[in-house]
């Protein structure tokens, strides 16, 4: 059932990621979504944000946002945690900003993680270039009524990829990357 939208990996939070060990593992930039995947919808950054990206850089990561939102909203947000890239206007679930981001970090897609909240926005768009999509738990209550919508049709989608997880983890086929 829509299995091209299950997520390759599902986390509370990006804030929860052992980071160091996918570095190990030969992951070298993490792609974010801002609203509800960083911080609460339409916020600044916090310091929870700031933080983690500091960390990242301190690790060797590199750091891109990729944000439907509008210039100024993705730009400001960039310049306050000192992400290497940004990407606004992204028109996800379009495969194009995360291959741009691909192009711009240098990196081979494979080298890449993208963290999002929303199943047919960020995660279908990471699946169509080919990147490993990580769903996270929203932060906050839903603002606006089309998300809020979009969350409704997420729900028998996620109920069918949280089922097929746990039979593969209990078969030992799938084991949690996060």
């Amino acid at each position: 059932m829509l299995s091209w939208l299950y997520p390759d990996d599902e986390i509370c939070s990006v804030y929860e990621a052992d980071y160091e060990r996918l570095y190990r593992e030969g992951y070298r930039a993490a792609l974010y979504d801002i609203d509800n995947t960083l911080v609460l919808h339409d916020a600044g950054a916090n310091e929870e944000a700031r933080s983690l990206f500091t960390r990242l850089h301190e690790i060797g990561w590199r750091v891109c946002l990729i944000s439907n939102n509008h210039r100024e909203r993705v730009q400001s947000f960039a310049k306050q945690t000192e992400a290497d890239f940004f990407l606004c206007d992204a028109h996800k679930p379009s495969a194009w900003a995360y291959l741009r981001a691909a192009e711009l970090l240098g990196l081979d897609r494979s080298e890449l993680l993208f963290f999002g909240d929303q199943l047919f926005t960020d995660i279908w768009g990471a699946k169509r270039a080919g990147i490993h999509s990580v769903l996270v738990r929203p932060i906050g209550a839903e603002k606006l009524l089309q998300i809020r919508l979009k969350r409704i049709l997420e729900r028998p989608i996620l109920a069918a990829y949280r089922r097929k997880r746990l039979r593969q983890e209990k078969t030992g086929g799938a084991r949690p990357l996060l």
